[in-house]
């Protein structure tokens, strides 16, 4: 398989857990929030904010309206992915989610760890970073230097993934 430093950087991404104290530069973070802002979005509506957490007091709020996930606040920064229905309809969380992933990969170029977290109490999340009426949080990740390098976790066989033509048809291709 040939592989380009995107599709390597992709393979090499794990969800990291455990961060160390460093902060991440403001070089490296703003090559990071472009890409983000260069995500693409349904008709270009780009109904997507992001609140970046840095203040040590509010990533432990964020962390405990996280369902208690303490260990976020060891993170540089914890980013809140806010969406907009009304900009966008049903495709906000899609836009979202889109953008986020963006950010995940673009900070795992750089040396970066993340971990995508969809469990939190969208209320308090919202208290806590202020979000205005009608915003909705879609996901949230740390962003920070890896205090580990966890394992590759067991992925599904590409025949259980794609078909060709219709549901179910072999591929057309070695996988």
């Amino acid at each position: 398989m040939a592989m380009n430093e995107t599709i390597s950087t992709i393979l090499a991404r794990r969800s990291v857990r455990a961060y160390e104290p460093t902060p991440i530069s403001d070089d490296d973070l703003r090559a990071i929030l472009e890409a983000t802002r260069q995500a693409p979005s349904a008709a270009n509506r780009q109904p997507v904010h992001f609140v970046i957490v840095r203040d040590p007091e509010q990533k432990r709020k964020v962390a405990a309206a996280a369902q208690q996930q303490h260990w976020l606040a060891q993170a540089d920064i914890i980013v809140v992915a806010v969406g907009f229905p009304e900009q966008s309809g049903k495709w906000y969380t899609v836009d979202s989610a889109i953008a986020l992933q963006t950010l995940v990969i673009s900070a795992a170029s750089l040396g970066y760890g993340t971990c995508w977290i969809g469990a939190f109490n969208e209320g308090s999340v919202k208290e806590v970073v202020a979000l205005p009426e009608g915003a909705r949080v879609v996901a949230l990740t740390p962003l920070g230097r890896p205090a580990e390098r966890p394992a590759a976790r067991s992925r599904k066989s590409p025949e259980a993934l794609f078909s060709w033509n219709r549901f179910g048809e072999k591929p057309a291709i070695d996988l």
